[in-house]
């Protein structure tokens, strides 16, 4: 069950030649795929590219009409590796997947890849995750590109310039027997516009036309003495043939007209820069500058021709460059000094080294830039010395720190609350986290586990401290991570070694941190992919012999008493905790729609609901920092007796429990209630309430009268 469904949009797919589509990023990369006569497409979700499988998987039918083949990879690794089939065959294949990490994790085929070259076009989508809306370590792809020399792409962010980036994708693959990668930001992917489409094309050669008459090359296959060749393949036949190809078709672009400075863009940084040249009065409400710029949709290679020629008869240009190291910026300078020119290069030395090149950085850099350079060109009010940029307010001071966390009634909290409860009584132990939503649990209230070394590299993070000591060691592995990579690299690992260390397997049903979709352990039915796979056969399987499963992770006390036999008992080798409930988030999807049309049709639906007694709480708030759920918070009483807020549920409460089990567990207090509401109650069940309503009433007014007296008597 993937967090957003596409069945609505994936019929505008099918949309022919003349008419004009309409949506986001992801849709328009998918019908440029069609367009361009894919054969197979492949990949591994990912912020910020994770709806691109969710389109491709929902448009399953008309992938398969158009005799295309797809596949949801178990990792980023194996999708690349699916393009070998453009080693040997003349057919477009296109992955996708998150970067830089997905390219991590993929770089082992990509660079094989990128060796033997490829015959087909062969384009790698990758959701380029740098900046402030990153969730990752802060690298870019571009170093991988050049280590491997794998063209890179990064088209302006607009729809045109994105669907026609992904025909000059395939046609540049093809022209130079190279794969390439194919940028695209989180603005793009979710950028939306319009563009004129073609009709959709079969491929040439299907992957079953292709079986059907196998072939092969040994001169292709990465062994000596042929990778010799394939070197100075690429650097005699390939690369100049993708300069060629690139300067030929104009895929990087010119606006503006001659003047004494320029600015080098990269493509996927267009639109900002040209945001700060609107606020400076250098372009106009439609974006159009009399500025030269030249903008790379190839960031890689770079052609040298083309920047030289750029450069002519000016005295100054300024390289916008996200992130570091400054890639882009060494090689113009090298250009630059090779051709012995006067042109002075600005780039780093103007703007930030690090970091995400927003609105406000480029408005900075830009007038600082044109004030050393070309003052000229700045309005009379922004070259005068007192002129301060209009900045966007600080907000850091007034907005508190808003750091992720476990959604309300997400049920690996409750498995955080128990482990941190039985540390109390075992101390505390060595513990490795992993990439997913128990991530989280680093954080306050829980802070468990102090690092993360990859997707479903949890358990293999702790394998220096398996050799024994005073505690055992736990680590941690979401069932997405477990089927990525975890079950070999992790749990395979601790078995070949004896480990006696406890791993944890959070099993939520789904990958859920990237969106909500169906793995091989998913308790739900797919028509097209094989879910129902226990975890724990799995971990039989590979020879553990201590695997407990937990169907219920809101047990807490349950949890407890599991996590402390684990850490304690005197049986040795790996020891595996399975740890299922469904993901709160799905589950609501799942079941709201169904709750509401239930009640709208009359019939009748129970729903839990929790509290907290006012009268009974204390106010020490140890229930907060146990539990740590977004639908616990403060209230101050009208009581001038009661000094301290009581917990109060709001609500978004979902029912879930956690917040009693966790009072229950660790002996905190019995404030917390249960009360089921009933929508469209019996006839029995209305009676009923009805005469409770009226003693309960009845009891409150004669306490409350009695208290009365007691005050006038007293």
């Amino acid at each position: 069950m993937a967090e957003r469904s596409f069945k609505a949009e994936v019929e505008h797919l099918r949309l022919g030649a003349g008419q004009t589509f309409t949506g986001e990023g992801i849709l328009a990369i998918t019908k440029a795929l069609l367009e361009n006569g894919v054969g197979y497409v492949g990949g591994y979700q990912g912020a910020p590219i994770s709806h691109l499988m969710d389109v491709l998987a929902d448009a399953e039918e008309l992938l398969t009409e158009l005799g295309v083949r797809f596949e949801a990879n178990a990792n980023e690794a194996a999708a690349a590796a699916m393009l070998a089939a453009s080693v040997h065959y003349p057919i477009r294949g296109a992955v996708t997947f998150k970067g830089p990490v997905g390219v991590n994790v993929a770089s082992d085929a990509l660079a094989n890849l990128s060796d033997s070259g490829v015959k087909g076009g062969a384009l790698v989508i990758v959701g380029e995750d740098y900046g402030e809306g990153s969730s990752i370590m802060q690298e870019r792809s571009h170093a991988f590109a050049m280590k491997s020399q794998i063209w890179l792409l990064d088209p302006r962010p607009n729809l045109p310039s994105i669907v026609k980036a992904v025909g000059d994708g395939f046609e540049l693959s093809e022209a130079s027997n190279t794969p390439v990668m194919l940028t695209v930001r989180i603005r793009s992917c979710h950028v939306t516009g319009t563009f004129e489409t073609r009709d959709n094309q079969q491929p040439a050669l299907t992957v079953r036309d292709a079986l059907a008459n196998p072939q092969s090359d040994f001169q292709r296959v990465v062994l000596p003495p042929w990778t010799y060749r394939h070197e100075q393949e690429k650097i005699d036949v390939r690369w100049p043939a993708a300069e060629k190809f690139i300067r030929e078709r104009g895929l990087n672009e010119r606006f503006g007209k001659e003047g004494p400075v320029g600015l080098v863009v990269q493509g996927g940084m267009y639109n900002s820069v040209i945001r700060a040249l609107q606020r400076l009065g250098l372009a106009d409400l439609h974006g159009k500058t009399e500025l030269p710029l030249y903008v790379l949709n190839v960031t890689y290679p770079l052609v040298s021709s083309e920047f030289l020629d750029f450069c002519e008869g000016k005295r100054a240009v300024l390289v916008i460059e996200e992130g570091q190291p400054e890639f882009i910026e060494q090689q113009l300078a090298t250009y630059l000094y090779r051709a012995k020119s006067n042109v002075r290069l600005h780039g780093k030395d103007i703007l930030p080294m690090a970091g995400e090149y927003t609105g406000q950085v480029l408005l900075d850099s830009l007038t600082a830039f044109f004030r050393e350079e070309a003052e000229d060109l700045l309005p009379g009010q922004v070259r005068a010395p007192n002129f301060t940029a209009p900045a966007i307010p600080d907000l850091s001071k007034t907005v508190p720190i808003r750091p992720p966390g476990f959604c309300t009634g997400c049920p690996e909290r409750p498995i955080f609350a128990a482990l941190k409860l039985a540390q109390k009584e075992t101390g505390k132990v060595q513990i490795t986290a992993d990439i997913g939503c128990h991530l989280f649990a680093s954080l306050p209230p829980f802070e468990v586990g102090g690092s993360t070394m990859g997707y479903g590299l949890g358990p293999a993070s702790n394998a220096a401290f398996d050799g024994g000591g005073e505690r055992r060691a736990l680590s941690i592995v979401g069932d997405g991570g477990f089927w990525h990579n975890g079950l070999s690299s992790s749990i395979g690992n601790m078995v070949f070694n004896k480990s006696d260390s406890v791993a944890v397997v959070v099993d939520n049903y789904y990958s859920a941190a990237t969106g909500g979709q169906d793995i091989l352990s998913s308790r739900a039915k797919n028509d097209t992919k094989a879910t129902n796979n226990p975890i724990s056969r799995a971990l039989e399987g590979v020879g553990v012999k201590w695997v407990r499963q937990v169907n219920r992770t809101y047990d807490v006390p349950g949890l407890k008493k599991l996590f402390i036999e684990a850490l304690t008992t005197e049986e040795k080798g790996p020891k595996v905790i399975v740890a299922s409930s469904e993901c709160m988030l799905n589950k609501q999807r799942r079941e709201k729609p169904l709750r509401a049309k239930a009640i709208k049709e009359g019939r009748r639906v129970e729903a839990p609901r929790f509290g907290v007694d006012e009268a009974v709480c204390t106010g020490d708030h140890a229930c907060m920092r146990l539990s740590g759920c977004p639908s616990l918070s403060l209230k101050t009483l009208d009581d001038p007796l009661r000094d301290d807020p009581v917990a109060s549920i709001d609500q978004t409460c979902v029912g879930c429990g956690n917040c009693g089990e966790v009072a229950d567990a660790a002996v905190l207090c019995p404030s917390f209630y249960r009360a089921d509401v009933v929508h469209n109650p019996g006839a029995w069940e209305s009676r009923w309430a009805a005469f409770r309503a009226r003693v309960i009433g009845w009891l409150q007014s004669r306490r409350a009268a009695s208290r009365l007296t007691f005050g006038e008597t007293a």
